[in-house]
């Protein structure tokens, strides 16, 4: 076979991206009066899934090193961890304007913070407006100060000091009442990666303010949210989305879904939750998410699974195949159809200057 023949066969085995919505997925979404951006570490994407003019399915995404931690806040404002960055963007449009006749939002990354390399995982916003963010490497809840890469707001107790060896996996951070409340970890390790040994029940959710176990064997928990006076959270490791039982300190299931679970977002009766496919085969090996998939006859999805809260039924989804298959986090964006995000890569960004009134 001759170099060019090679080529073109190369070129033509080449994984390509494709998002495919389920039937009812758009009118949904219309309904719901909102669109979504969610990030993905595998390809160093950050997407937004809008409607376009036409009613049609809009995407758009942009490049940033190993994204993963996505979240807004009440200023119109989103934030996304990067591998060694924190990113701000602001949205610039008044309302009832449109860029490019076609975009509601237009993101403009206004800030951004060297952190280092702390696998940042998930985080918010508190009402004082104070960044808060998993240190999944050192095992804490951490905040921004000016002149470091982090200031350490809390530690599990079992962890006997920080140190950047990712000793428990502490990966999910919900807010209640606007503070820093609840967080995820995928065990009670106190050694380098002690975690991998526990993926299957070693799991817990912890108050924060109390120190409190608040509920245990889980495997390997995810993205815990607090929404309408529950406590939700993935459990993972066995393709499981539910909440938690507060008094009983149990976790309740609501439905299976066949995915591995990561990234939460709620609109109206609605939960959507990402869903992940094995980076490798070994990747579910030894948890109840492979058993129940093999049961099923099903293999890992990857996309936006809608979760219906008053029944636990599945009725519409987002699929990615392709290039893509694990997503980190996923947020709604009430009220927007469609949003463009300036890049820092070309020239594009050089050419939008905007002047304090």
């Amino acid at each position: 076979m001759d170099k060019k023949n090679l080529s073109n066969e190369v070129r033509s085995q080449e994984k390509k991206l494709e998002i495919n919505a389920s039937r009812q997925w758009m009118s949904w979404m219309s309904d719901q009066d909102c669109s979504f951006s969610f990030s993905t570490y595998q390809a160093g994407k950050l997407f937004f899934i809008g409607t376009k003019s036409d009613g049609k399915l809009s995407v758009f995404e942009r490049t940033f090193n190993r994204v993963m931690g996505l979240c807004t806040d009440t200023n119109d404002r989103l934030y996304l961890s990067s591998l060694w960055q924190l990113w701000q963007f602001d949205n610039i449009l008044e309302k009832g304007q449109v860029h490019d006749k076609e975009y509601d939002k237009l993101y403009l990354p206004t800030r951004s913070w060297t952190t280092g390399d702390l696998d940042i995982h998930d985080m918010a916003v508190a009402d004082d407006g104070k960044l808060y963010f998993i240190n999944c490497l050192f095992g804490c809840v951490a905040t921004l100060e000016e002149g470091y890469s982090f200031k350490p707001y809390w530690k599990p107790k079992w962890l006997s000091r920080l140190a950047p060896e990712d000793r428990c996996h502490l990966n999910g951070l919900a807010m209640v009442n606007g503070k820093a409340k609840y967080v995820s970890a995928i065990s009670q390790t106190d050694v380098n990666e002690g975690w991998r040994e526990h993926r299957r029940d070693g799991g817990v959710i912890v108050d924060i303010e109390t120190d409190e176990i608040v509920c245990s064997g889980l495997s390997m928990p995810h993205s815990p949210r607090w929404y309408e006076g529950k406590l939700y959270v993935h459990n993972s490791g066995k393709g499981e989305f539910g909440y938690v039982d507060l008094e009983k300190k149990e976790f309740v299931p609501i439905c299976f879904v066949p995915g591995y679970l990561r990234g939460l977002t709620f609109t109206g009766d609605y939960a959507v939750a990402g869903m992940s496919q094995p980076r490798d085969n070994k990747s579910f090996n030894g948890l109840e998410l492979n058993e129940r998939l093999l049961e099923k006859g099903v293999t890992a999805r990857c996309g936006l699974q809608v979760i219906d809260l008053r029944d636990g039924s599945l009725p519409h989804s987002l699929n990615i195949d392709g290039i893509i298959n694990e997503l980190y986090d996923v947020v709604t964006l009430p009220g927007v159809k469609s949003s463009y995000v300036v890049g820092t890569q070309k020239d594009e960004i050089r050419r939008v200057v905007r002047i304090a009134p």
